[in-house]
């Protein structure tokens, strides 16, 4: 049967392959559109399967929000060209309304979990993905946060997606003054809420770094323990979100800006694209050119 170029759009509009690839599937399988769809599915997963050792370090952080609850998650792929393809975003939205609503307990669960609770499983759906794209993808981390009817989420997502905070503060219902805390996440990496949240093995740690480089300048030991509180206020400030000073005034400290609107920051969780994973070294015209070559 011959293969018309009607035939190889409406495949290309049905798998998102290729169009020599759709061609040649057509061709294999004498014009049988259902096994031509199968055809590439089994050639696109095991070409997916070979590329799962590669570095994927690059990707986006995505928000979905339904309700009372919300999830935060990264999702990773080879190039940061990818994360701008409409294929990856639609990506992003279908894990999103997965995971907010199945609200799996990690990743391996969720990997198995039906995608929306029917057809394919979130593994297979990811796999597919990747065969159309023609990158490594993989669904890296998440994380899933509830609030009540009094509360309000603050989502924020700096640089297209490449740094994600999803904040929640208690005592109020506005999201704009949630996301202003979520801005300041982004901008600023606190990893703390308030002094209290610190480990204490973690101040003393700070607490005899600062005593070794007072004694070390010289400073009196009499006077040294008490330039030391002094400066671990600058290490709270470093690290405690309630303690820094507010991105957007920087005359109040963040917990100021809080209690002017009744609130209480309950949690937050910022996630950056890539961070503590390996990166690759190919440089930029390298990168074009790999997908040019696609």
């Amino acid at each position: 049967m011959a293969v018309t170029a009607k035939m190889v759009k409406e495949l290309r509009e049905k798998t998102g392959a290729g169009m020599m690839d759709c061609k040649k599937a057509l061709s294999e399988v004498e014009g049988d559109m259902e096994k031509a769809v199968a055809y590439l599915r089994e050639k696109g997963i095991s070409k997916a399967q070979k590329k799962q050792d590669r570095i994927a370090a690059e990707g986006s952080t995505h928000i979905e929000v339904d309700g009372n609850t919300a999830v935060i998650f990264e999702v990773n792929a080879e190039t940061d060209f990818v994360a701008k393809n409409e294929q990856f975003k639609h990506l992003l939205n279908e894990l999103g309304t997965h995971l907010v609503k199945q609200q799996p307990a990690n990743v391996e669960e969720a990997l198995e979990q039906k995608l929306h609770g029917e057809g394919d499983t979130l593994n297979d759906y990811i796999t597919e993905t990747i065969a159309k794209i023609g990158e490594k993808i993989s669904l890296r981390r998440f994380e899933i946060v509830e609030k009540t009817d009094n509360d309000a989420f603050g989502a924020y997502l700096h640089m297209g997606g490449r740094i994600g905070v999803l904040s929640l503060l208690e005592g109020t219902t506005e999201e704009s003054v949630a996301k202003d805390v979520s801005m300041h996440v982004a901008a600023v990496s606190p990893r703390y809420i308030n002094r209290e949240e610190v480990p204490e093995e973690e101040v003393n740690a700070e607490r005899e770094a600062l005593k070794k480089e007072a004694l070390n300048e010289g400073k009196p030991e009499h006077i040294v323990e008490k330039m030391v509180e002094g400066r671990l206020g600058k290490f709270y400030e470093s690290v405690v979100l309630t303690e820094q000073a507010f991105v957007k005034d920087p005359d109040k400290k963040v917990k100021e800006f809080v209690q002017e609107q009744g609130a209480t920051i309950k949690g937050f969780v910022r996630y950056e694209v890539g961070e503590g994973m390996e990166k690759r070294e190919d440089n930029f015209a390298e990168e074009v050119m790999n997908q040019v070559n696609k």
